[in-house]
């Protein structure tokens, strides 16, 4: 079961390093927590550019939240077919697209009211 007294900024500082460890792209951070009704504080956003690198982010993602912080994603799903795959650290849910499929579903703009960050990465 997850920590959960983790810092959000620590976990999140954490889950980004796991994502450009491994270049992931256009890491966007959406504080959804002046929302109401919503699941979560924060939703982490990111894509990667095939179902392989998507695997690696989620899987640098655990590795760099566990070793830091030793904490685990309550639960993980769609690794199957690495489009989207959503972690959930309960408080902040990691969603790592493939970039179609990313911008397909938008979920920036279903979100529109949260205060969004976009993390400027440089490979």
């Amino acid at each position: 079961m997850p920590n959960k007294t983790i810092d959000n900024d620590l976990l999140i500082t954490e889950i980004v390093r796991g994502i450009e460890e491994v270049k992931g792209e256009d890491i966007t951070i959406l504080d959804l927590r002046d929302i109401e009704n919503t699941v979560c504080d924060y939703f982490i956003i990111c894509n990667g550019n095939s179902n392989t690198q998507v695997n690696a982010i989620v899987g640098s993602v655990q590795k760099m939240v566990s070793k830091s912080i030793k904490d685990k994603p309550w639960h993980v799903e769609g690794t199957d077919n690495a489009e989207w795959v959503l972690m959930d650290y309960v408080n902040v849910v990691v969603h790592v697209f493939q970039k179609h499929i990313r911008e397909h579903y938008d979920i920036e703009a279903l979100w529109g009211d949260a205060k969004s960050t976009i993390i400027k990465t440089s490979y």
